[in-house]
């Protein structure tokens, strides 16, 4: 009977979801893409800007840059750079604090996905000023606009430039949700390629497979359009191609284009079809150890994907087909079990592990209850999980100590 609800939730969301008015951010592209923003930012009559980001890109010496460019157009900057990895909810209340001590009109997010996260929370409580972070988890609790957001990413994983989404953490309960509304997704996006070269490679690497996991599973999932499948379909091909070049040879700048594009691609696909378990799972793992969240669906991807069987088959077939992997004369399954093949030996030559270091025991319960809270009944899923399934797979992806 759960089931039975959860799949006739998951119809009845697919057709209001196809009246939601998700728009796409306007993209800025190509190197030097970057010194184009403060013109963009002055057409929507913006002159004083929340900028977020974190420690590390600070070093990078990029925000740096962009604060002179944006000074030279007169548009004032309030910093704030103290983001955490998986942004909590004291990092977002700090960051409004300090958008509204200062008067801002717009929000620029940079960096990987906790810049944007916490920006995005930022914005998100700007929209509800009398709302909490908590009181806007889950699907369409926000609805107001939020101010002009301009987001800049400096990794190709996250498509956080293109979704409705915001991953929140609670440092006290180790709780890690989403708060998802259309009107989360950016206004522009800057794609520019040189801000990814100074990646070490192993950010590339898992990076790179969290927007894999997002076009897959949005691809398996049950709430495709014609428009994500076309979008999930191109993000794989430009993975399969550009990943591994991009981790051998960082200075690529072609290769790394490919992959920011591969990236915006898989965020356009999951914030209209959704994830599913690999990104329930991995969002406990963040929210109680603090692994990073590329790194959790890279080493996930593979163990749920068999899983679920021949459920899965014939779509990982036919991406196994986009790509060259088996033959013509494969059965479907045979070509899905070397898609899956394909992906492991991918995170191998990445050197990405295939299990986890830190996952304790005691908090397994606890982890599969919240990952079934976060999956059932919203993520339409090939195969809905109960709890002992959900527990096999933390056991499975659990470093022996």
């Amino acid at each position: 009977m759960y089931k039975a609800y959860c799949r006739a939730f998951q119809r009845a969301f697919k057709i209001v979801s196809t009246m939601m008015p998700y728009r796409k951010p306007e993209l800025l592209q190509g190197k030097n893409s970057l010194s184009r923003l403060p013109a963009r930012i002055l057409q929507d009559q913006v002159t004083n800007v929340l900028l977020v980001t974190d420690k590390g890109l600070m070093s990078t010496g990029f925000v740096d840059t962009l604060i002179e460019q944006l000074h030279a157009a007169n548009i004032q900057v309030t910093l704030y750079d103290e983001t955490v990895p998986n942004p909590t909810i004291d990092n977002i209340e700090a960051a409004r604090a300090r958008y509204d001590a200062h008067q801002c009109q717009g929000i620029i997010a940079f960096g990987g996905g906790s810049p944007m996260d916490c920006a995005k929370g930022v914005a998100a409580l700007i929209a509800r000023p009398k709302a909490t972070i908590p009181q806007l988890k889950g699907v369409m609790k926000v609805r107001k606009q939020m101010p002009p957001f301009y987001a800049i990413p400096t990794t190709s994983g996250t498509g956080s430039e293109a979704t409705v989404a915001a991953v929140v953490s609670n440092s006290e309960t180790h709780e890690k949700y989403a708060i998802m509304d259309p009107v989360l997704i950016p206004h522009v996006a800057v794609l520019d390629p040189l801000l990814t070269v100074k990646l070490p490679p192993f950010v590339t690497a898992t990076t790179g497979m969290d927007a894999l996991t997002h076009a897959v599973e949005a691809y398996i999932g049950r709430s495709n359009t014609n428009e994500t499948i076309v979008a999930s379909k191109e993000a794989v091909v430009l993975i399969f191609k550009h990943l591994y070049e991009t981790y051998q040879h960082p200075d690529n700048i072609y290769a790394r284009g490919q992959m920011q594009k591969a990236a915006y691609l898989a965020g356009v696909a999951f914030t209209r079809a959704f994830v599913g378990n690999v990104h329930a799972i991995a969002h406990t793992l963040g929210g109680y150890y603090q692994i990073p969240h590329g790194l959790a669906n890279a080493v996930l991807l593979p163990y749920v994907l068999e899983f679920y069987g021949d459920t899965v088959h014939q779509p990982l077939a036919e991406l196994a087909a986009l790509v060259n992997i088996g033959d013509d004369h494969d059965s479907d399954e045979v070509r899905a079990i070397k898609f899956i093949a394909a992906i492991k030996q991918l995170n191998a030559d990445m050197h990405i592990p295939d299990k986890l270091e830190g996952i304790q025991n005691r908090d397994i319960p606890e982890m599969v209850k919240r990952a079934l809270a976060e999956a059932n009944p919203l993520y339409p899923v090939p195969k809905i999980m109960n709890e002992s399934e959900m527990h096999y797979i933390y056991q499975s992806v659990k470093a022996e100590p």
